[in-house]
């Protein structure tokens, strides 16, 4: 096959060369809630090529790759006293493939244990391309199922407003967890 990016011949929908040169992460940060950081790994417009194949054949690779390089890479530096879930934003299968499950599994370390279908939402509004306004009319009414851990890093690939963020890590609050960050692939505000 070739290289998605510069067209030479790739065992991989994404040469090495080009995962090395075009697709090393850099940290963004912002807040939801006031306090809740969401760390994203890499600007928007470098990404959204990429971000597009989301429902095609090709996603699936395209986002292992990218949760690899990322979320992977997260995974192995990150320290902390307790160990924590993950847990994907909606993370039921579309087009063949969950993303957001294909971003939880890469983040399966000593510190992290990933989880998966604890957290559905109910309402299926899409909401690319839509305004913040349409977005609180057509809350996620997420469901949240029992769980040991009781701290969490909640997991997308990407945040716009942070409304979804937001109304997973309250209805988690309210079922006794504790949100301590939120990991995207891409901030639409980092462009």
């Amino acid at each position: 096959m070739r290289c998605m990016m510069c067209e030479r011949l790739s065992f991989s929908h994404i040469c090495s060369a080009c995962q090395e040169s075009l697709l090393t992460p850099s940290l963004h940060k912002r807040k939801i809630m006031g306090s809740v950081p969401v760390y994203s790994f890499f600007p928007y417009n470098d990404i959204e090529p990429l971000l597009l194949t989301k429902h095609t054949d090709v996603g699936y690779y395209i986002y292992t790759i990218l949760a690899k390089r990322a979320f992977g890479a997260f995974a192995k530096e990150w320290q902390y006293e307790n160990r924590v879930a993950s847990l994907g934003i909606d993370d039921h299968a579309l087009s063949g493939y969950s993303h957001t499950a294909v971003l939880n599994h890469a983040l399966k370390s000593t510190n992290i244990t990933p989880l998966y279908g604890k957290l559905r939402a109910s309402n299926h509004h899409k909401y690319a391309g839509k305004s913040a306004e349409e977005r609180l009319m057509h809350p996620r009414q997420f469901d949240c199922k029992p769980f040991a851990e009781n701290e969490v890093i909640l997991v997308d690939d990407i945040v716009t407003t942070g409304t979804t963020l937001g109304e997973a890590a309250e209805v988690l609050n309210a079922n006794g967890k504790k949100v301590i960050l939120c990991l995207t692939l891409t901030d639409a505000e980092n462009r």
